[in-house]
């Protein structure tokens, strides 16, 4: 089957000017003597067979012992056609775009002719005694062969073992011939018998048989040379592995940045498009080097499956790039193109070709260009509205976009003579290839400037976080305090940068009397904090008009209304100069007092509902009563197996007199999980002044 890497014809002209420059004068090629024998005298050296050839399409009938009459030696082929296998002068190949091209058998009044073809020619060696020969097959075919010589079988390209042979990516084969011991002058025959499948006739009007001429010499040239185009080959489909190595490795990198932000499924579709790319380069190395995988379903899955997958992955790549809203409709009706793609593919292909006859496929065909036109458009209306949207970032993916949608059109373009593959250093890169280099380079840059966006942006998030934390530790209480007839010592560690725990220590210089408020807004972080700046704004407020911890909590739950999600449990405690104390609570931890957690009904917490009832008790303190306030970050602290502090634990801790700083270390050490805060309230036996 004739692909890309029919390039490496171009080696057999630096190979004949080294063993023609090593091989004796007396031993150079001679022109055929007849139309139907060509006369070669070999040294050490390697001339092509350019014929004259005898040619017929059909399958040879076979005798008693099976074997195919066509092949033997004494058969007559004088009516068959002959030709003439020299390249013109000018001859390109119009897949490859190298020179030395012969066209095939539909050129030569046979078009459209897909099946078995024979060639045959009369050869007359001169070798020196004992020389060892070799045949080297043609190095462009289409698309399998079987070679005889003088009527056995010495070799085969492609698998024949049922009436259509398997087929593979064309390949340098190299066939052992028969030697004479004597040396001297000797007759050979060598047919080849091929087969082309029917799909490649959708290439180019010359496909069919032979494109260049076996090469007939001494066995170690002809080795020489084997191993040369080998050499080649693997050069030339080196980039094709390298960049399917490169493309999976980028692939698994673009899902990797999927975990950092699960926001944003431009990464999953760049991960794809990437990925499906890597595995189009490896099986392209795979189904070049070797005889692994029928050419047959290397093309369903290339052409069929994987490049219509490719095309869709360029439009989603780029519209979630460019976060593009309008022309909605895009992303509904690429399943429906992709399907039209795939069966016009399939059929317009010849994949199906004992089903659907050639018109049918035709049609097909033109159903295919037109569905590759409008991916094109595409395409390019997608950078076009990233260019109109973004400017920069659309320009940068222009030039990858352009050359993707010139390398799919690149069967009809060669029908035209444009070639759109080069050989650079030996290896060959087409405009596919260079697309996808460009993909990944426009990609690389994109996303360098989107981390350094990125990083700019995560610099001013930290800055600010800063200065909320800075803010939040203006707003509490400072850590140890005296206040008329209390000692009041605090604790407060939040379990990120900006926490959810506030309290408030208001002493009413008009009355002697002494509110606490402390509470739990739900959730962490930044969020949390802004809540909490808002609940002790509220506070300071409320407290100006009415002190009484009901109405107090009745307050904040309006304030709190209305927000979302936005909750907090919360406890208000007013004590006045005798020890009276009032207690409102909002669904907070109920307070210790002397190391018991003192009974209070349940509520609900603020901004659930509108009406709330919250539990209230009222109690005295007695001299040198410790009345301590807890968050349920004490209580929830986890350690590594999954244990926590628990309520048990904090009661042993409560029954020793340890500082609100001790407590706070216990439960950290244990193994924090959310904030924790604690206030240490104990009532003194003499009143002291207040201190600011």
């Amino acid at each position: 089957m004739k692909r890309d890497c029919l390039k490496i014809a171009a080696s057999a002209a630096l190979l004949w000017a080294v063993f023609v420059a090593k091989a004796p004068a007396q031993y150079a090629a001679l022109a055929a003597t007849n139309q139907t024998n060509q006369t070669i005298q070999l040294g050490d050296s390697v001339a092509p067979l350019y014929g004259p050839w005898k040619f017929t399409v059909g399958d040879s009938p076979v005798d008693a012992s099976g074997q195919p009459l066509w092949a033997e030696p004494g058969f007559d082929d004088s009516k068959w056609e002959t030709q003439d296998l020299t390249p013109k002068d000018g001859s390109i190949d119009p897949v490859s775009g190298l020179s030395g091209y012969v066209a095939g058998w539909t050129s030569r009044g046979h078009p459209g002719y897909w099946g078995y073809g024979w060639y045959r020619i009369r050869v007359k060696v001169e070798s020196k005694p004992g020389a060892k020969l070799a045949l080297a097959g043609p190095a462009n075919v289409d698309d399998a062969y079987q070679v005889f010589d003088n009527g056995s079988l010495i070799g085969a390209f492609g698998t024949f073992r049922s009436y259509r042979p398997t087929v593979y990516f064309t390949q340098p084969k190299m066939f052992q011939l028969e030697n004479a011991a004597s040396g001297g002058e000797q007759t050979r025959v060598l047919a080849f018998r091929f087969w082309m499948e029917p799909n490649t006739l959708i290439g180019t009007t010359d496909v069919g048989g032979i494109h260049s001429a076996p090469q007939l010499g001494e066995a170690g040239a002809v080795a020489a040379r084997n191993q040369v185009q080998w050499d080649e080959l693997i050069r030339s489909y080196s980039l094709s592995l390298i960049l399917g190595v490169m493309f999976g490795m980028l692939g698994l990198v673009a899902l990797s940045l999927r975990l950092f932000d699960e926001t944003d499924s431009v990464y999953l579709w760049i991960a794809a498009l990437l990925l499906t790319l890597g595995l189009r380069g490896v099986l392209t190395a795979i189904g070049s080097w070797t005889e692994w995988i029928p050419a047959l379903t290397l093309t369903v899955v290339d052409e069929v499956v994987l490049i219509p997958l490719v095309f869709i992955g360029w439009i989603m790549v780029w519209r979630g790039w460019f976060r593009l809203k309008r022309a909605a409709w895009v992303p509904r009706v690429l399943p429906a193109l992709v399907i039209l793609l795939i069966v016009s593919f399939a059929v317009g292909d010849n994949v199906f070709f004992t089903v659907v006859s050639q018109p049918v496929a035709h049609v097909f065909g033109m159903l295919n260009f037109a569905a590759r036109v409008l991916t094109a458009s595409l395409v390019l209306g997608t950078v076009i509205q990233g260019i109109v949207q973004q400017g920069l970032d659309g320009w940068l993916a222009l030039p990858a976009v352009l050359f993707a949608c010139v390398s799919k059109f690149r069967a009809e373009l060669a029908e035209m003579h444009v070639n759109l593959n080069f050989m650079v250093f030996g290896i060959g890169i087409t405009t596919s290839q260079i697309a996808d280099l460009l993909l990944v380079g426009s990609l690389s840059i994109l996303l360098l400037r989107r981390l350094l966006i990125s990083v700019k942006s995560q610099r001013q998030m930290a800055l600010d976080v800063k200065q909320a934390q800075e803010v939040q530790q203006v707003i509490l209480p400072m850590r140890r305090q005296q206040v008329s007839g209390f000692a009041i010592d605090t604790e407060y560690r939040p379990a990120r940068e900006v926490g959810g725990d506030f309290f408030q220590i208001i002493p009413d210089s008009a009355d002697g009397s002494l509110l606490i408020v402390a509470g739990d807004v739900a959730g962490k972080g930044l969020r949390a904090g802004m809540l909490v700046a808002l609940l002790v704004g509220a506070i300071r407020t409320a407290v100006a008009f009415n002190r009484e911890p009901a109405r107090l909590l009745r307050e904040l739950n309006q304030r709190l209304l209305g927000r979302g999600d936005a909750q907090a449990t919360c406890l208000a405690l007013r004590i006045d100069p005798d020890g009276s104390a009032t207690l409102a609570n909002a669904g907070h931890m109920p307070p210790y007092l002397n190391g018991r957690q003192m009974p209070m009904e349940g509520a609900l917490p603020l901004g659930m509902v509108e009406e709330a009832e919250f539990s209230v008790m009222r109690f005295k303190l007695s001299a040198s009563d410790r009345l301590v306030l807890l968050s349920d970050g004490i209580v929830e602290a986890t350690d590594l197996e999954g244990k926590l502090f628990g309520f048990e634990r904090v009661l042993e801790l409560m029954r020793t007199s340890i500082s609100a700083a001790e407590v706070a270390d216990a439960a950290q050490k244990f193994g924090q999980e959310d904030d924790i805060s604690v206030i240490s309230l104990t009532r003194n036996e003499l009143l002291s002044p207040v201190m600011a």
